[in-house]
């Protein structure tokens, strides 16, 4: 490989690639690396010292039982975790095939016609919701009415996000100026409210109707659409995800008809392919940051793919039957109990009871019996069941509450039960023998093309090994059995293992201290901007409200500097793609009384060092302003150089990139923040009911797969994180070497090298045979590969990252289909092929139309489907559909299964 390139030796490459100015010149202070075996000893070790009680705290979180037939088959399936984002929809049929049921799952269970494929968490739907009402009345309706008590870290998210946009969270009262009124369903405290009068109120005002809903109590109670909601969110957690400590979760969010180009995030949809078969793909605001800019209704860019599969794979393993039975279960638990104290509130799962300054003893009391229960004060105390209650565990609890429970009581849910059969799609009645749901399971990985099967060269994204040992810890019980707001002692654990991660981060960064609460790197910007805004506010700069982003920033940096209440001033870039330092240092100058923040992606977006962020973060400070530094690209940095050493003052990590946690086709992800020592003051962070700081519902966001992070860094220790760094940048100069004759490569360093990715111009085979970006990406499907990013930052471009994770003969591999195309476009060019009618156009190419008796293209079936001859039969990747018409699929909108009758058991 070095050979290849033309250098001696990684070290002389390194320094070709990577400008001296900014390297760190000393190995980092990490302990010396471990193996697998000492790593999960080590850390076993350490979350063993967790106490996993029974929790009846509630409060947004339950115990579950995870069906093994799912917990083997996609929760522990590399099939399914090593997925990347459904963006390529050919190759991506079988999650998206399960978000579509997802959708489903939520449109049945909330009555409104349009849901989206998750959200990050129940705290962040809220506040989404929020913002869905505030922009639908185009920000001129300002209040917000809460009718009910929210769980207190879905409230301490809501103020955060209120803030900086202006919105009143106060209001107590409907009027002209209410954009929304939010309504728990039930409550913190368990009770479903009489809302009647208020609901009707905020309907004759305009005022969108907001329904923070159980999904478990929906399964028995009415929809929140026949009782006026416009918008339901909350968390699929109960559908068999653990707690993990807070997360990750799947949040939910659907809407009305009238709403539905204003919800956030992602959205699986129905077209149909080139052949006119049913297909799936991401429909109408996909990335819409990228097109809206600081225009856009939400800074969110990911979903929990991974997690609301696991959900629709438990509603479907159960059935709403099963689901229904559970839920009867768990009130028939809550309403004896309430019974038995005399409680007559309409609830589902939780009774909350006064005990007259009790509280704390009745809990330490529950506590050596090996239950949790939650202190809601000194006087009130809540018991929330789940669906691993038992009824010795009813009994010892009313035990202690000094009453006797009777074997039956009324019911003491609404007066308005479910009505009418509900998920009456096949989806939800066919499988519930293990082997038919293992079947299902497989059948829709198989449809799939993952890092199982395959190199995804994706630029940007990072799409490299999520090794063994470092996912095991995510299946212990110590990990995931835990409630995120159990006592503080109960998690030492925990404790000690995030504390040794943030000062890895740190020092791997070069910040002094570290959060890592937000539960996305859209998340993890947001949390940065207001870090910085708190910062600013503190001082009495309250006029900075400018932040300078570059015009070749990723969609969501502008996204979050409006969420954050900053307008956004664009800076130009050079044609090589770097910051125009000149234009920078007029801006800064321009608006020097007003500059809160410059964002800046750094290596740059277009794949290269920049030799002058120096002297770009002093002009910054020069002015007054802040230095946030976007850490999509750090793994072409770790062990080289610390964004925190370079002037900037704050960066998210994308952990779900650099740091090994996989993708879960197209989430979890996690965002940290390191933070210099001026800004730690202002981190994000829970205090329970607290001030309202926060940007996730948990206090460690998605806890539970910080394990991943905490064993990467263990295992490779400074020396081979360093060494990891080094081979992504050789890969990534290697391909660049090798296509450059084919495809010419963009932006170069000044030594003519490239960071960890490259951008290929792929409009040479525009210009000389009318083959497009897309039919580039199509066709690697018939060779066995995910496209690399298309079109971005650059439109009809590729841009390549091999990561350090794969083999010279796989990224060979990619290289020869590469080169395979461009051979390819050529017979386009000189005519052997129409233009009209070639392996390219036509691609991906199915088993159903290779095998089909009539064949009519002017090259074989073997060119279509086995373009790289014999070495790819044995391991070849069939695409369920061909080319999948997007366009058409948001002309006509489908999101969910139609119901249909159920058909007699």
């Amino acid at each position: 490989m070095l050979t290849t390139l033309g250098v001696p030796s990684v070290e002389t490459l390194i320094s070709q690639a990577v400008p001296q100015s900014i390297r760190l010149g000393r190995p980092l202070a990490l302990p010396a690396p471990a193996s697998e075996a000492e790593a999960l000893a080590e850390l076993s070790e350490k979350m063993n010292q967790n106490k996993v009680l029974k929790s009846f705290i509630g409060a947004g979180y339950h115990g579950v039982h995870v069906p093994p037939v799912i917990q083997r088959n996609l929760f522990e399936n590399p099939a399914w975790y090593t997925a990347y984002t459904p963006y390529q929809s050919e190759i991506s049929q079988g999650r998206l095939e399960l978000l579509f049921n997802f959708q489903t799952l939520v449109s049945e269970l909330t009555g409104l016609p349009i849901a989206s494929a998750s959200l990050l968490d129940e705290a962040t739907a809220v506040a989404e919701a929020m913002g869905i009402a505030w922009r639908h009345h185009r920000s001129k309706k300002n209040d917000v009415v809460i009718a009910g008590e929210l769980h207190a870290q879905t409230l301490d998210v809501v103020k955060t996000r209120a803030e900086p946009l202006g919105i009143n969270i106060e209001a107590t009262e409907i009027g002209a100026e209410t954009a929304a009124l939010i309504v728990p369903w039930p409550d913190t405290y368990g009770v479903f409210g009489d809302h009647k009068a208020t609901i009707a109120a905020a309907k004759a005002a305009g005022a969108i109707v907001i329904f923070v809903a159980d999904p478990l109590a929906l399964t028995i109670t009415a929809s929140p659409a026949s009782l006026g909601a416009d918008i339901a969110v909350g968390s699929m957690q109960r559908y068999g995800v653990p707690m993990g400590y807070g997360g990750p979760h799947a949040g939910f969010c659907a809407v009305s008809d009238a709403l539905t180009r204003l919800m956030p995030g992602r959205l699986v949809g129905q077209s149909t392919d080139a052949h006119g078969r049913p297909g799936f793909r991401l429909a109408l605001q996909t990335r819409e940051q990228h097109i809206r800019r600081d225009k856009a209704t939400s800074n969110i860019c990911t979903a929990q793919a991974l997690l609301a599969n696991m959900a629709t794979a438990y509603a479907i393993w159960h059935g709403p039957e099963g689901l229904q039975a559970i839920a009867r279960r768990v009130n028939n638990f809550a309403s004896r109990l309430a019974a038995a104290l005399g409680i007559k509130a309409r609830l589902f799962d939780t009774v909350t009871v006064t005990v007259s300054g009790n509280a704390k003893a009745l809990a330490a009391k529950a506590e050596e019996s090996g239950l949790l229960l939650r202190v809601v004060d000194e006087d009130r105390i809540s018991v929330a069941f789940d669906e691993t209650s038992t009824e010795e565990d009813l009994q010892t609890i009313a035990g202690i509450l000094g009453v006797t429970v009777a074997t039956e009581a009324p019911r003491a849910l609404p007066q308005n039960p479910r009505g009418g059969e509900f998920l009456t799609q096949p989806m939800f009645h066919d499988h519930r023998s293990e082997t038919e749901m293992m079947r299902l399971l497989r059948r829709l990985a198989d449809k799939d093309l993952a890092l199982d099967r395959a190199m995804i060269p994706l630029g940007s994204c990072t799409m490299k090994l999520n090794a063994a040992a470092e996912m095991m810890p995510v299946s212990w019980q110590s990990v995931g059995g835990l409630h995120p707001f159990a006592p503080a002692e109960h998690a030492t654990g925990y404790k000690a293992m995030t504390d040794e991660l943030e000062s890895w981060l740190a020092e791997i960064t070069g910040f002094d201290a570290c959060s890592l609460q937000p539960n996305a790197g859209s998340q993890g910007e947001y949390a940065g901007l207001l870090a910085i805004r708190r910062y600013h506010q503190s001082r009495g700069d309250t006029g900075r409200d400018v932040c300078l982003i570059p015009s070749s920033a990723h969609g969501t940096n502008p996204a979050s500097a409006a969420m954050a209440g900053m307008g956004v001033v664009i800076v130009k870039c050079t044609d090589d793609g770097d910051i125009d330092v000149a234009d920078l240092k007029a801006k800064a100058a321009q608006y020097a009384d007003r500059l809160a923040a410059l964002m800046i992606t750094y290596p740059s977006t277009h794949g290269v060092f920049e030799e002058g962020v120096r002297e770009i973060c002093k002009t910054v400070h020069d002015h007054g302003g802040q230095v946030y530094l976007d850490g999509a690209n750090l793994n072409a940095m770790v062990g080289l150089a610390r964004p925190g050493d370079l002037g900037a003052d704050v960066c998210h990590m994308n952990l779900h990139k650099t740091f090994c946690i996989p993708h879960g086709g197209g989430g979890p992800g996690v965002g940290p923040i390191g933070v210099k020592s001026h800004l730690a003051p202002f981190l994000p962070g829970h205090v329970f009911g607290g001030d309202g700081y926060a940007v996730s519902a948990a206090p460690f966001g998605s806890a539970s797969i910080l394990p991943i992070t905490w064993m990467y860094i263990r295992m490779m220790g400074g020396s081979g994180l360093k060494h990891a760094t080094e081979m992504a940048i050789l890969n990534a100069n290697y391909i660049a070497e090798r296509l450059k004759a084919f495809y010419p490569v963009l932006y170069k360093g000044k030594n003519g090298r490239v960071a960890h990715e490259c951008i290929l111009d792929t409009r040479v085979l525009k210009d000389t045979a009318g083959i497009g970006v897309e039919d580039i990406a199509k066709r690697l499907i018939d060779y066995g590969f995910h496209a690399p990013t298309m079109s971005w930052p650059v439109a009809g471009t590729l841009m390549v990252e091999p990561t350090e994770s794969e083999s010279k003969l796989e990224i060979d591999r990619f290289c020869d289909a590469m080169i395979g195309i461009a051979r390819e476009a050529s017979k386009v060019a000189d005519g052997t092929w129409p233009l009209d009618d070639n392996p390219l156009v036509n691609a991906p190419h199915t088993s159903a139309e290779t095998i089909a008796n009539e064949w009519t293209h002017p090259y074989s079936r073997t060119i279509a489907a086995f373009p790289a001859g014999e070495a790819n039969f044995a391991s070849k990747y069939w695409p369920p559909v061909s080319r999948i018409d997007n366009v058409g699929g948001d002309r006509n909108l489908v999101c969910a299964c139609p119901p249909v009758e159920v058909l007699a058991s």
